[in-house]
């Protein structure tokens, strides 16, 4: 599952992971970041792990837990929550009242208000209107293993956190859910209410 398929030049940014599959990389994720920000210019605020690009604007009352990368001319809204490991590249928009686990949101996407995103690789110029979720555990189940389907095969993630990976320049409408493990290709469209399960258990 190579994520440039789905996220044009990913491996650009992230070389090393280009051939990771998505769960792998958000598990990981934190690592990652600290040693990107190893790399990161005088462009760059860079204090206890946590970086901000000077262009950037972050509204009043945002919490950004360490590790994290705010990129080039990215807005924050008050109140946002960033969570174990949070890489924004350019020109993100992240409204009031989000919060954001374990991700990455790639450049010219905007992430409207109200919405939360745990354990996801979101590509580029992806609009999610307010209220929606990429969901990331499945507490409603006994099993609680994340399985996802991939070019009509089911594959095992053996792992409890994992969202979803979205493709570029898709659309998610207001309140809808993207249950753990969703794979959206491209341009996909999701409805304003629509829950998305790819594997619905037996």
């Amino acid at each position: 599952m190579l994520i440039d398929h789905f996220i044009e030049d990913f491996s650009k940014t992230f070389s090393d992971l280009s051939t990771s599959e998505p769960w792998n990389i958000t598990n990981d994720l934190k690592n990652t970041i600290e040693k990107m920000i190893l790399n990161l210019g005088d462009d760059y605020i860079i204090q206890d792990n946590i970086a901000i690009h000077k262009s950037a604007t972050i509204e009043n009352n945002v919490t950004i837990k360490k590790p994290a990368i705010i990129g080039e001319n990215c807005y924050i809204g008050a109140n946002a929550y960033f969570r174990e490991g949070v890489y924004l590249d350019q020109s993100v928009k992240i409204g009031p009242g989000c919060e954001i686990k374990n991700s990455i949101i790639c450049s010219g996407t905007a992430i409207a208000h109200f919405n939360y995103i745990g354990n996801s690789i979101i590509g580029r110029n992806i609009n999610f209107e307010a209220g929606s979720i990429a969901a990331n555990h499945y507490n409603e189940r006994a099993n609680k293993k994340i399985s996802v389907l991939y070019d009509n095969k089911i594959i095992e993630t053996n792992s409890d956190k994992f969202g979803s990976l979205v493709g570029d320049n898709s659309r998610i409408g207001a309140n809808a859910v993207l249950s753990p493990g969703t794979i959206l290709v491209k341009n996909s469209i999701v409805k304003r209410l629509e829950l998305v399960e790819q594997v619905v258990p037996e």
